[in-house]
């Protein structure tokens, strides 16, 4: 080897050593401060208090939930949720006009009105696809017909003498060259 390639090499090692001992070297990892995180906790907090919203609401209109328990549940949920975005405000200040009560029924309503707009099967459980998805899977199927109809008006059947796939074009057999009817 020439004393160059050598160097060539050992200049390669080098760089690659140093990028991959880059975060060591840095020691700038993103760290997430304690603020971001209780404001992500709270956020999830929220996000799980108005599932149980909907979850109660959905239960008592199917009648699994009795009457007189009902409004109790709902007011001590409604009453969480609204410590949870009274702390959001802490950290998130909203305008004043808004009551923390009043931003989540509002939260809820559009909640019920994105549940409403999902299509259902038949064991009545919501089918989680967007209409952009529903639009795709749409034009796939399409797709998929068209090919079959394709294949299937392509298709004649098997060779005699050897079992090939054979196509309506073929006057002979592309495996075994036998004659065709």
């Amino acid at each position: 080897m020439d004393i160059g390639s050598i160097f060539l090499i050992l200049g390669l090692l080098v760089l690659v050593g140093l990028f991959v001992a880059r975060p060591l070297i840095e020691r700038s990892a993103v760290a997430v401060s304690q603020q971001e995180h209780e404001l992500s906790a709270l956020m999830a907090e929220r996000d799980q208090v108005l599932n149980a919203l909907q979850e109660l609401d959905f239960d008592f209109k199917l009648g699994k939930i009795p009457e007189d328990e009902y409004p109790a549940q709902r007011a001590a949920l409604l009453q969480h949720g609204a410590e949870v975005l009274r702390k959001l405000d802490a950290y998130q200040p909203a305008p004043l006009s808004e009551a923390a009560e009043d931003r989540l029924e509002q939260a809820i309503a559009r909640r019920r009105a994105d549940a409403a707009a999902m299509p259902r099967n038949g064991a009545g459980s919501r089918l989680k696809v967007s209409a952009v998805a529903a639009a795709q899977e749409d034009d796939l199927e399409a797709l998929i017909a068209t090919r079959r109809r394709e294949r299937t008006e392509k298709a004649a059947g098997f060779c005699s003498q050897c079992g090939a796939p054979l196509q309506q074009s073929d006057h002979f057999c592309p495996k075994c060259g036998s004659k065709q009817k």
